[in-house]
């Protein structure tokens, strides 16, 4: 990953950015009827025009000369949209294209009588640009489809009266409702209501997601069966929904490796193509008295089956319609580089918290030691925590409220810094914390319960005791962990069979819960209590050994090793800006299984390139072969020009389709 973390998103590049808004204010717009089927209506004209002067012309029903009318109207409606591209290339951008070559050679095959072979040519490249026009289309579409997720305005109350006010007009704390089925208009936080939110538009998850009293949601989603009020915590256009489609517009502006090749290669090749065609007709008339209409039809047709169509379309047409699909899926790529990168990786890089586990402890064992079941302990241990704001204490509570566990009345509760927290439940006070608390109040542990502590230890869980101070007796140990996500293990094994080398994790957490994770999710190396600058060293070492190395983790604390990796992913980025601003890769859910998702279609955005690429350039060489051989006649050179562009062009659609599908069936 390269460039200046601290840039904002519409910094990247001069040009990105240029293209960029040119693709904003196109998506902006509604597309016109025009602008959408012209190219398809000019190509159904060509072909009738095509067909009724060559069917009519052969059955002997029409003269030459309305013949060659006919060929001219399939000249103006097939040639029209390529003449004004061509001399919009020529005397504006100062370049030749492809589109100059075919208008080249429609002309030269009208001037020495060709006029059914000129009228297929245009036919067969407006088929191609319509092609072209539909694929790129699609990819505009997806960005258009975003902006449409946006209310134009919300329901809010302003004197004691609720109105409908225009999105941009609100303002910061103000409260939005959300009645059942509506989208939301906003970004910010539940205040009142409980409801199930679909967020597939910004996290691609396919089952709706709880939402309740403090949750955050985002503008775009749609409300469920429930009314929500919701704070406003963002503007408009500072929304997760707005950051997405100038991740997605960028994203399509931003040019590959393989496209910024072929883009130089065509004016060159173009011109080239032109002067040696020229050369193929005048040298043989000039020197050695070739008959001149002969080698100017071999011109033509060499400038047919030599021009770059199908391989200046080869790389735009994967690249786009993978782009379009990932953003479907929730997973961003900002920009077609980092499309390319992902499936060259070789080793990935994962940090622990909030990545590999869900970032919050929860309650993992509970192990009596006394006559109380394991029930009753924790919901002597909840009742003392219930009010403490301390992650442990939390976990305690889940898991008793999880149980349904009927909790009691804690008094004179205090907190102990470093070693826990003692209460009053009834005429007992109770103790919840380490073992130095325990010393404290005389509590003394038998060498069975710390044996069954160091068990807990050995597995990387923090270890809590509960005992009762009256009776200087231990009543249960109980294990609290950052526990793994479920589908952190499939995920990593998915990743294998996608042909990911090595795995590490990076943490700043202990030796010993760092390896009881990386056992449990399936991860190789494991580098432990590390410092941000530490992690840094560790991706550039990882970089020297395997190549190619993804770093994946919050897209904030992991910044600096983010940049060092060869593509920085970021998870569950919905509403951080920090994650949506440093990461080359953007997880939109808190969902690993997007990320060999992201890596497989990344290896067939690459294949189906490659695969573009050596179908057109196998195509072109065999038919330039054949023209110097003069055996290739202008249809077939038309047919096989201009089908190799179909064809590739079609290739690169098939990117557009697929989901990500359940990790055991992910293969490389």
């Amino acid at each position: 990953m390269q460039g200046n973390l601290t840039q904002p998103l519409t910094a990247q590049s001069a040009q990105a950015t240029a293209q960029a808004s040119a693709l904003a204010s196109r998506g902006n717009e509604e597309e016109s009827w025009y602008e959408r089927w012209h190219l398809v209506i000019a190509t159904g004209l060509t072909l009738l025009f095509l067909l009724l002067g060559w069917g009519l012309g052969a059955a002997g029903i029409i003269s030459n000369q309305v013949q060659v009318v006919f060929y001219v109207l399939a000249y103006i409606t097939g040639g029209t949209y390529a003449a004004r591209e061509a001399l919009h290339s020529l005397f504006v951008e100062r370049t030749i294209d492809v589109d100059l070559l075919m208008v080249f050679v429609a002309i030269g095959a009208a001037l020495i009588g060709h006029w059914t072979e000129g009228a297929i040519l245009l036919f067969l490249f407006s088929l191609g640009n319509t092609l072209e026009h539909y694929a790129m289309g699609r990819t505009y579409r997806a960005v258009r489809a975003l902006m449409e997720l946006r209310p134009e305005d919300a329901l809010v109350k302003r004197n004691g009266i609720e109105q409908r006010v225009p999105v941009q007009d609100l303002i910061l704390g103000e409260v939005a409702i959300v009645k059942p089925g509506e989208r939301l208009p906003v970004d910010g936080k539940v205040v009142s209501g409980t409801s199930a939110v679909d967020q597939s538009s910004i996290t691609g998850e396919s089952i709706p997601v709880e939402k309740k009293i403090g949750d955050e949601v985002f503008a775009g989603t749609i409300n469920g069966v429930g009314p929500l009020f919701v704070e406003m915590t963002r503007h408009a256009q500072e929304s997760t929904l707005a950051k997405i489609i100038t991740i997605v517009e960028q994203a399509q502006a931003e040019k590959s490796t393989a496209q910024r090749f072929t883009d130089r290669f065509e004016g060159w090749y173009a011109g080239g193509i032109i002067a040696m065609a020229a050369l193929y007709w005048l040298i043989p008339v000039l020197f050695f008295h070739q008959d001149s209409s002969t080698m100017f039809y071999r011109a033509m047709v060499l400038l047919v089956v030599a021009s770059p169509c199908a391989l200046v379309i080869s790389t735009p047409a994967a690249t786009l319609s993978a782009l379009a699909n990932a953003a479907r899926s929730g997973i961003l790529f900002k920009g077609a580089v980092h499309l390319e990168n992902a499936g060259t990786i070789k080793a990935i890089a994962f940090d622990k918290t909030g990545t590999l586990t869900e970032g919050k402890p929860k309650l993992t064992d509970i192990m009596p030691t006394t006559t109380k079941s394991a029930d009753e302990v924790l919901a002597l241990a909840a009742t003392v925590e219930r009010l403490s704001e301390h992650p442990l204490a939390q976990a305690l509570v889940d898991a008793a409220n999880a149980r349904n566990l009927t909790l009691g009345e804690a008094h004179a509760v205090e907190a102990v810094v470093g070693k826990g927290v003692v209460g009053q439940v009834g005429d007992h006070t109770v103790l919840i914390g380490n073992e130095p608390l325990l010393i404290d109040y005389q509590v003394q542990l038998s060498e069975q319960i710390r044996n069954q502590a160091d068990l807990l230890r050995e597995a990387g869980k923090t270890v809590v005791f509960v005992a009762d101070a009256n009776t200087h007796e231990t009543l249960g140990v109980i294990g609290v962990a950052d526990t793994v996500r479920p589908i952190a293990r499939e995920a990593i094994a998915a990743l294998k069979r996608l042909g990911v080398t090595h795995t590490v994790m990076l943490t700043g957490d202990n030796e010993r819960a760092a390896r009881a994770i990386a056992r449990e999710a399936g991860i190789d190396e494991v580098q432990a209590e590390l410092l941000p600058a530490e992690k840094l060293d560790a991706i550039k070492a990882l970089r020297k050994r395997y190549g190619a190395v993804a770093m994946i983790g919050d897209g904030v604390n992991d910044a600096p090793a983010l940049a060092a990796a060869s593509v920085g992913i970021a998870m569950g980025a919905a509403g951080s800006d920090a994650a949506l601003e440093t990461a080359d890769v953007v997880l939109m859910a808190d969902d690993l299984a997007k990320l060999p998702y992201a890596i497989e279609l990344s290896r067939r955005t690459r294949r189906a390139i490659r695969q573009n690429l050596a179908f057109a350039l196998t195509v072109i060489a065999v038919l330039v072969l054949a023209a110097f051989g003069a055996i290739v006649p202008l249809p077939i050179g038309v047919v096989g020009h201009e089908g190799s562009t179909i064809v590739v062009v079609t290739n690169g659609l098939r990117l557009l389709f697929g989901r990500p599908q359940p990790l055991s069936s992910v293969t490389n």
